[in-house]
Parts: C-alpha cells; sequence; structure tokens
C-alpha cells in the first residue's frame, strides 16, 4: 500500500508516470526501507494504465460492497450480542467516571 500510496502522490504531484528512483526517493525520505521486489510488481502491474481510469474503476467496484453492520442470525445469537454489548457498556461507562471524575483535580466545573 505505501509504494502505490508513494506512486499515487508522485502523479498527484505532476509526474505522469513515476519511475521506481522516484517512488523509491520519497519512501526513504520518510524513513521507509524500499522492498525492490514489491515495487518492480507494482510498477508491472501499472504498465501502459491510466491512473485515472483505475481509480474510477475501482470506485465502480467499490460502490457494489456493502458496507452496513453485521446482522445476527439467530435468537440465541442475539441476546449473546445484546448480553456481550450490555457488558462493554457496563465497563466503559465505569471507565468513563473514573476520567471524567474531579475529585483528583480539586476542583469542580462549575464552582
Amino acid at each position: 500500500m505505501k509504494y502505490l500510496a508513494a506512486y499515487l502522490l508522485l502523479v498527484q504531484g505532476g509526474n505522469a508516470s513515476p519511475s521506481a528512483k522516484d517512488i523509491t526517493s520519497i519512501l526513504e525520505s520518510v524513513g521507509v526501507e524500499v522492498e525492490e521486489s514489491r515495487l518492480t510488481a507494482l510498477l508491472k502491474e501499472l504498465e501502459g494504465k491510466d491512473i485515472n481510469e483505475l481509480v474510477a474503476e475501482g470506485n465502480t467496484k467499490l460502490a457494489s460492497v456493502p458496507t452496513g453492520g453485521a446482522s445476527v442470525g439467530s435468537g440465541a445469537s442475539a441476546s449473546a450480542a445484546a448480553g456481550g454489548a450490555a457488558e462493554e457498556a457496563a465497563e466503559e461507562a465505569k471507565e468513563e467516571e473514573k476520567e471524567e471524575s474531579d475529585d483528583d483535580m480539586g476542583f469542580g466545573l462549575f464552582d
């Protein structure tokens, strides 16, 4: 992913066809060690293709991916999930009480 991100940054910056040297330069500037095999594979896959077309094609594929939450199939699973969620909520409430307590600060918000 980091190689693709560097490639896209270069394209966005005006370099229509970034080279391996360009990508390596960006990645090394932020302390990332470059694996030549991955970089070569990326450049081979993108060779001769328009990045804007690839992004548009990817967007159409992502549009068909469901992004809603998971649904629970059976009643037993639903009650188990609800019980687990209730436990998590109670635990979070206890943590928030500890965090929001004014005891350790020596004064209240409206004093």
